[in-house]
């Protein structure tokens, strides 16, 4: 299991795997959960892991072998039920085990779904047959059962703890115990495969991975919540990574000939070196950011990553655009909190960031920069470009760019696209490439590496 969760970026030492099996020796595997929660208390260092640690718990200690019993007794897959009315039953019990939040038969319908609705493959050629979450999901519905579960909740004896919920506070209570159970039947799918193929090959392919190696182009509407809740922490863990640059940066380089006559009382052993003391100012930032289309959510978090970070540096301006630039920094600084999408909404309605048409052009974009903005780019500014360069087949106007560069002090173009997609279709990045560094920043964890190795001190 630690080897699994390695592959998945958790840094596991020595000392954390020899600790884990201290752990498992004295709790025993009599109690599955306690189990479970003294070995994250030993591998795990942050909250932000335990999703991959829980997937990967159930595949190496499943609660199980095989079908359920339910399953097993027949009420699932019996001979003489046709698969409309195990739907309807099954149906039926699961809006009553969300109506009482019980979640121990939520799990077993959940493995009863799963043995009834979720096999496919059989019969087929050997390896490709399996069990199906997802196919699970799409016959079962659980979704709709939320107006049958809200109507038992309100027409029988609720629990005085629902007595004065508005509906639409029930409502939310009750899609969140839907979603449980779709995390329950999606463990279920897995531990099924699991027996057929291996516990480690499908914790490699089946695991979902931590919040920060989503890629961002993937990542879905929670999944970008989820982003959003690393912002913080992240600005605190690269913020002090800066620091201690800053710190080693102010040493500045050997002086020779004080070392030399500190040698004199050490019998000629520079045994204490002198150092050219350095004043370095904290650089300047400048975001020109891409918010079209997919590309919007890479934007949104770095934008706030960076805003978060802004003590960091002396100042901070963020650009958007879409086929014209506008400056957001102020519209960025009132709603520092907001959700990424909100953040995007206002932005595309508040700043004039697109002409006549919605389509991304990179060109008009750099060419507005570079006659409006270029005041904002000075000697002691770094400038990151956020952005796939995806321009439509419309001139890149690479000029425009590398008027930029040359007033600023660095500028690193950041792709959320991996680099062998770079020049496909009607992608500019290999004619930016020419003019500025270009970086593939995939996920949140990528991106934290490139600014702290980037950003100068």
């Amino acid at each position: 299991m630690v080897r699994a969760l390695r592959g998945h970026g958790l840094r596991i030492g020595p000392a954390e795997t020899v600790d884990a099996a201290a752990v498992a020796d004295v709790l025993g595997l009599a109690d599955r959960e306690q189990l479970r929660a003294g070995l994250a208390a030993a591998l795990l260092r942050s909250e932000g892991q335990r999703g991959v640690y829980d997937a990967t718990f159930d595949l190496y200690f499943p609660a199980g072998v095989g079908a359920p019993e339910t399953a097993r007794d027949g009420s699932a897959e019996g001979d003489e039920a046709t698969p409309e009315a195990v739907r309807e039953d099954l149906r039926e019990r699961l809006a009553a085990a969300l109506a009482a939040d019980d979640r121990a038969a939520q799990a077993r319908l959940a493995g009863e779904a799963v043995a009834a609705f979720g096999r496919y493959g059989v019969g087929s050629a050997p390896g490709s047959d399996g069990w199906s979450a997802h196919q699970t999901l799409g016959r079962l519905a659980p979704e709709t059962l939320l107006a049958r579960v809200l109507a038992a909740l309100r027409d029988g004896p609720a629990p005085d703890t629902l007595a004065d919920v508005s509906d639409r506070l029930l409502a939310d209570e009750i899609r969140r115990r839907i979603q449980g159970f779709r995390a329950m039947v999606g463990t279920e799918a897995r531990r099924r495969v699991a027996e057929l193929r291996g516990a480690e090959r499908i914790a490699e392919r089946a695991v979902a991975p931590s919040a920060d190696r989503i890629d961002f182009l993937a990542a879905g509407r929670d999944q970008l919540a989820e982003l959003r809740r690393t912002v913080h922490p992240l600005a605190r863990k690269l913020a002090t990574r800066l620091a201690a640059r800053r710190r080693r940066a102010a040493r500045g380089e050997i002086d020779l000939r004080r070392t030399l006559r500190r040698s004199l009382s050490t019998g000629g052993v520079p045994l204490r070196p002198a150092y050219r003391l350095r004043r370095p100012a904290r650089p300047e930032i400048v975001l020109l950011c891409d918010i079209s289309g997919s590309v919007a959510g890479f934007a949104d978090f770095t934008m706030l990553l960076v805003q978060a970070m802004s003590d960091q540096f002396s100042k901070v301006r963020v650009f958007a655009f879409v086929n014209r630039t506008a400056e957001v920094t102020g519209l960025l600084a009132k709603g520092g909190g907001a959700d990424p999408a909100v953040l995007a909404r206002r932005i595309l309605t508040e700043a004039k960031v697109m002409g006549h048409h919605g389509n991304s052009d990179y060109g008009s974009a750099l060419g507005e920069f570079a006659e409006h903005h270029l005041d904002a780019v000075g000697p002691r500014t770094s400038v990151l470009v956020l952005g796939d360069a995806r321009n439509n087949h419309r001139d890149p106007n690479v000029p425009a760019l590398r008027l930029i560069a040359s007033r600023a002090r660095r500028v690193y173009w950041l792709n959320p696209e991996q680099p062998s997609l770079w020049g496909s279709g009607d992608s500019a990045a290999l004619a930016y490439a020419e003019a500025v560094e270009m970086h593939s920043c995939r996920n949140a964890r990528r991106l934290g590496e490139l600014i702290t190795r980037l950003l100068p001190v």
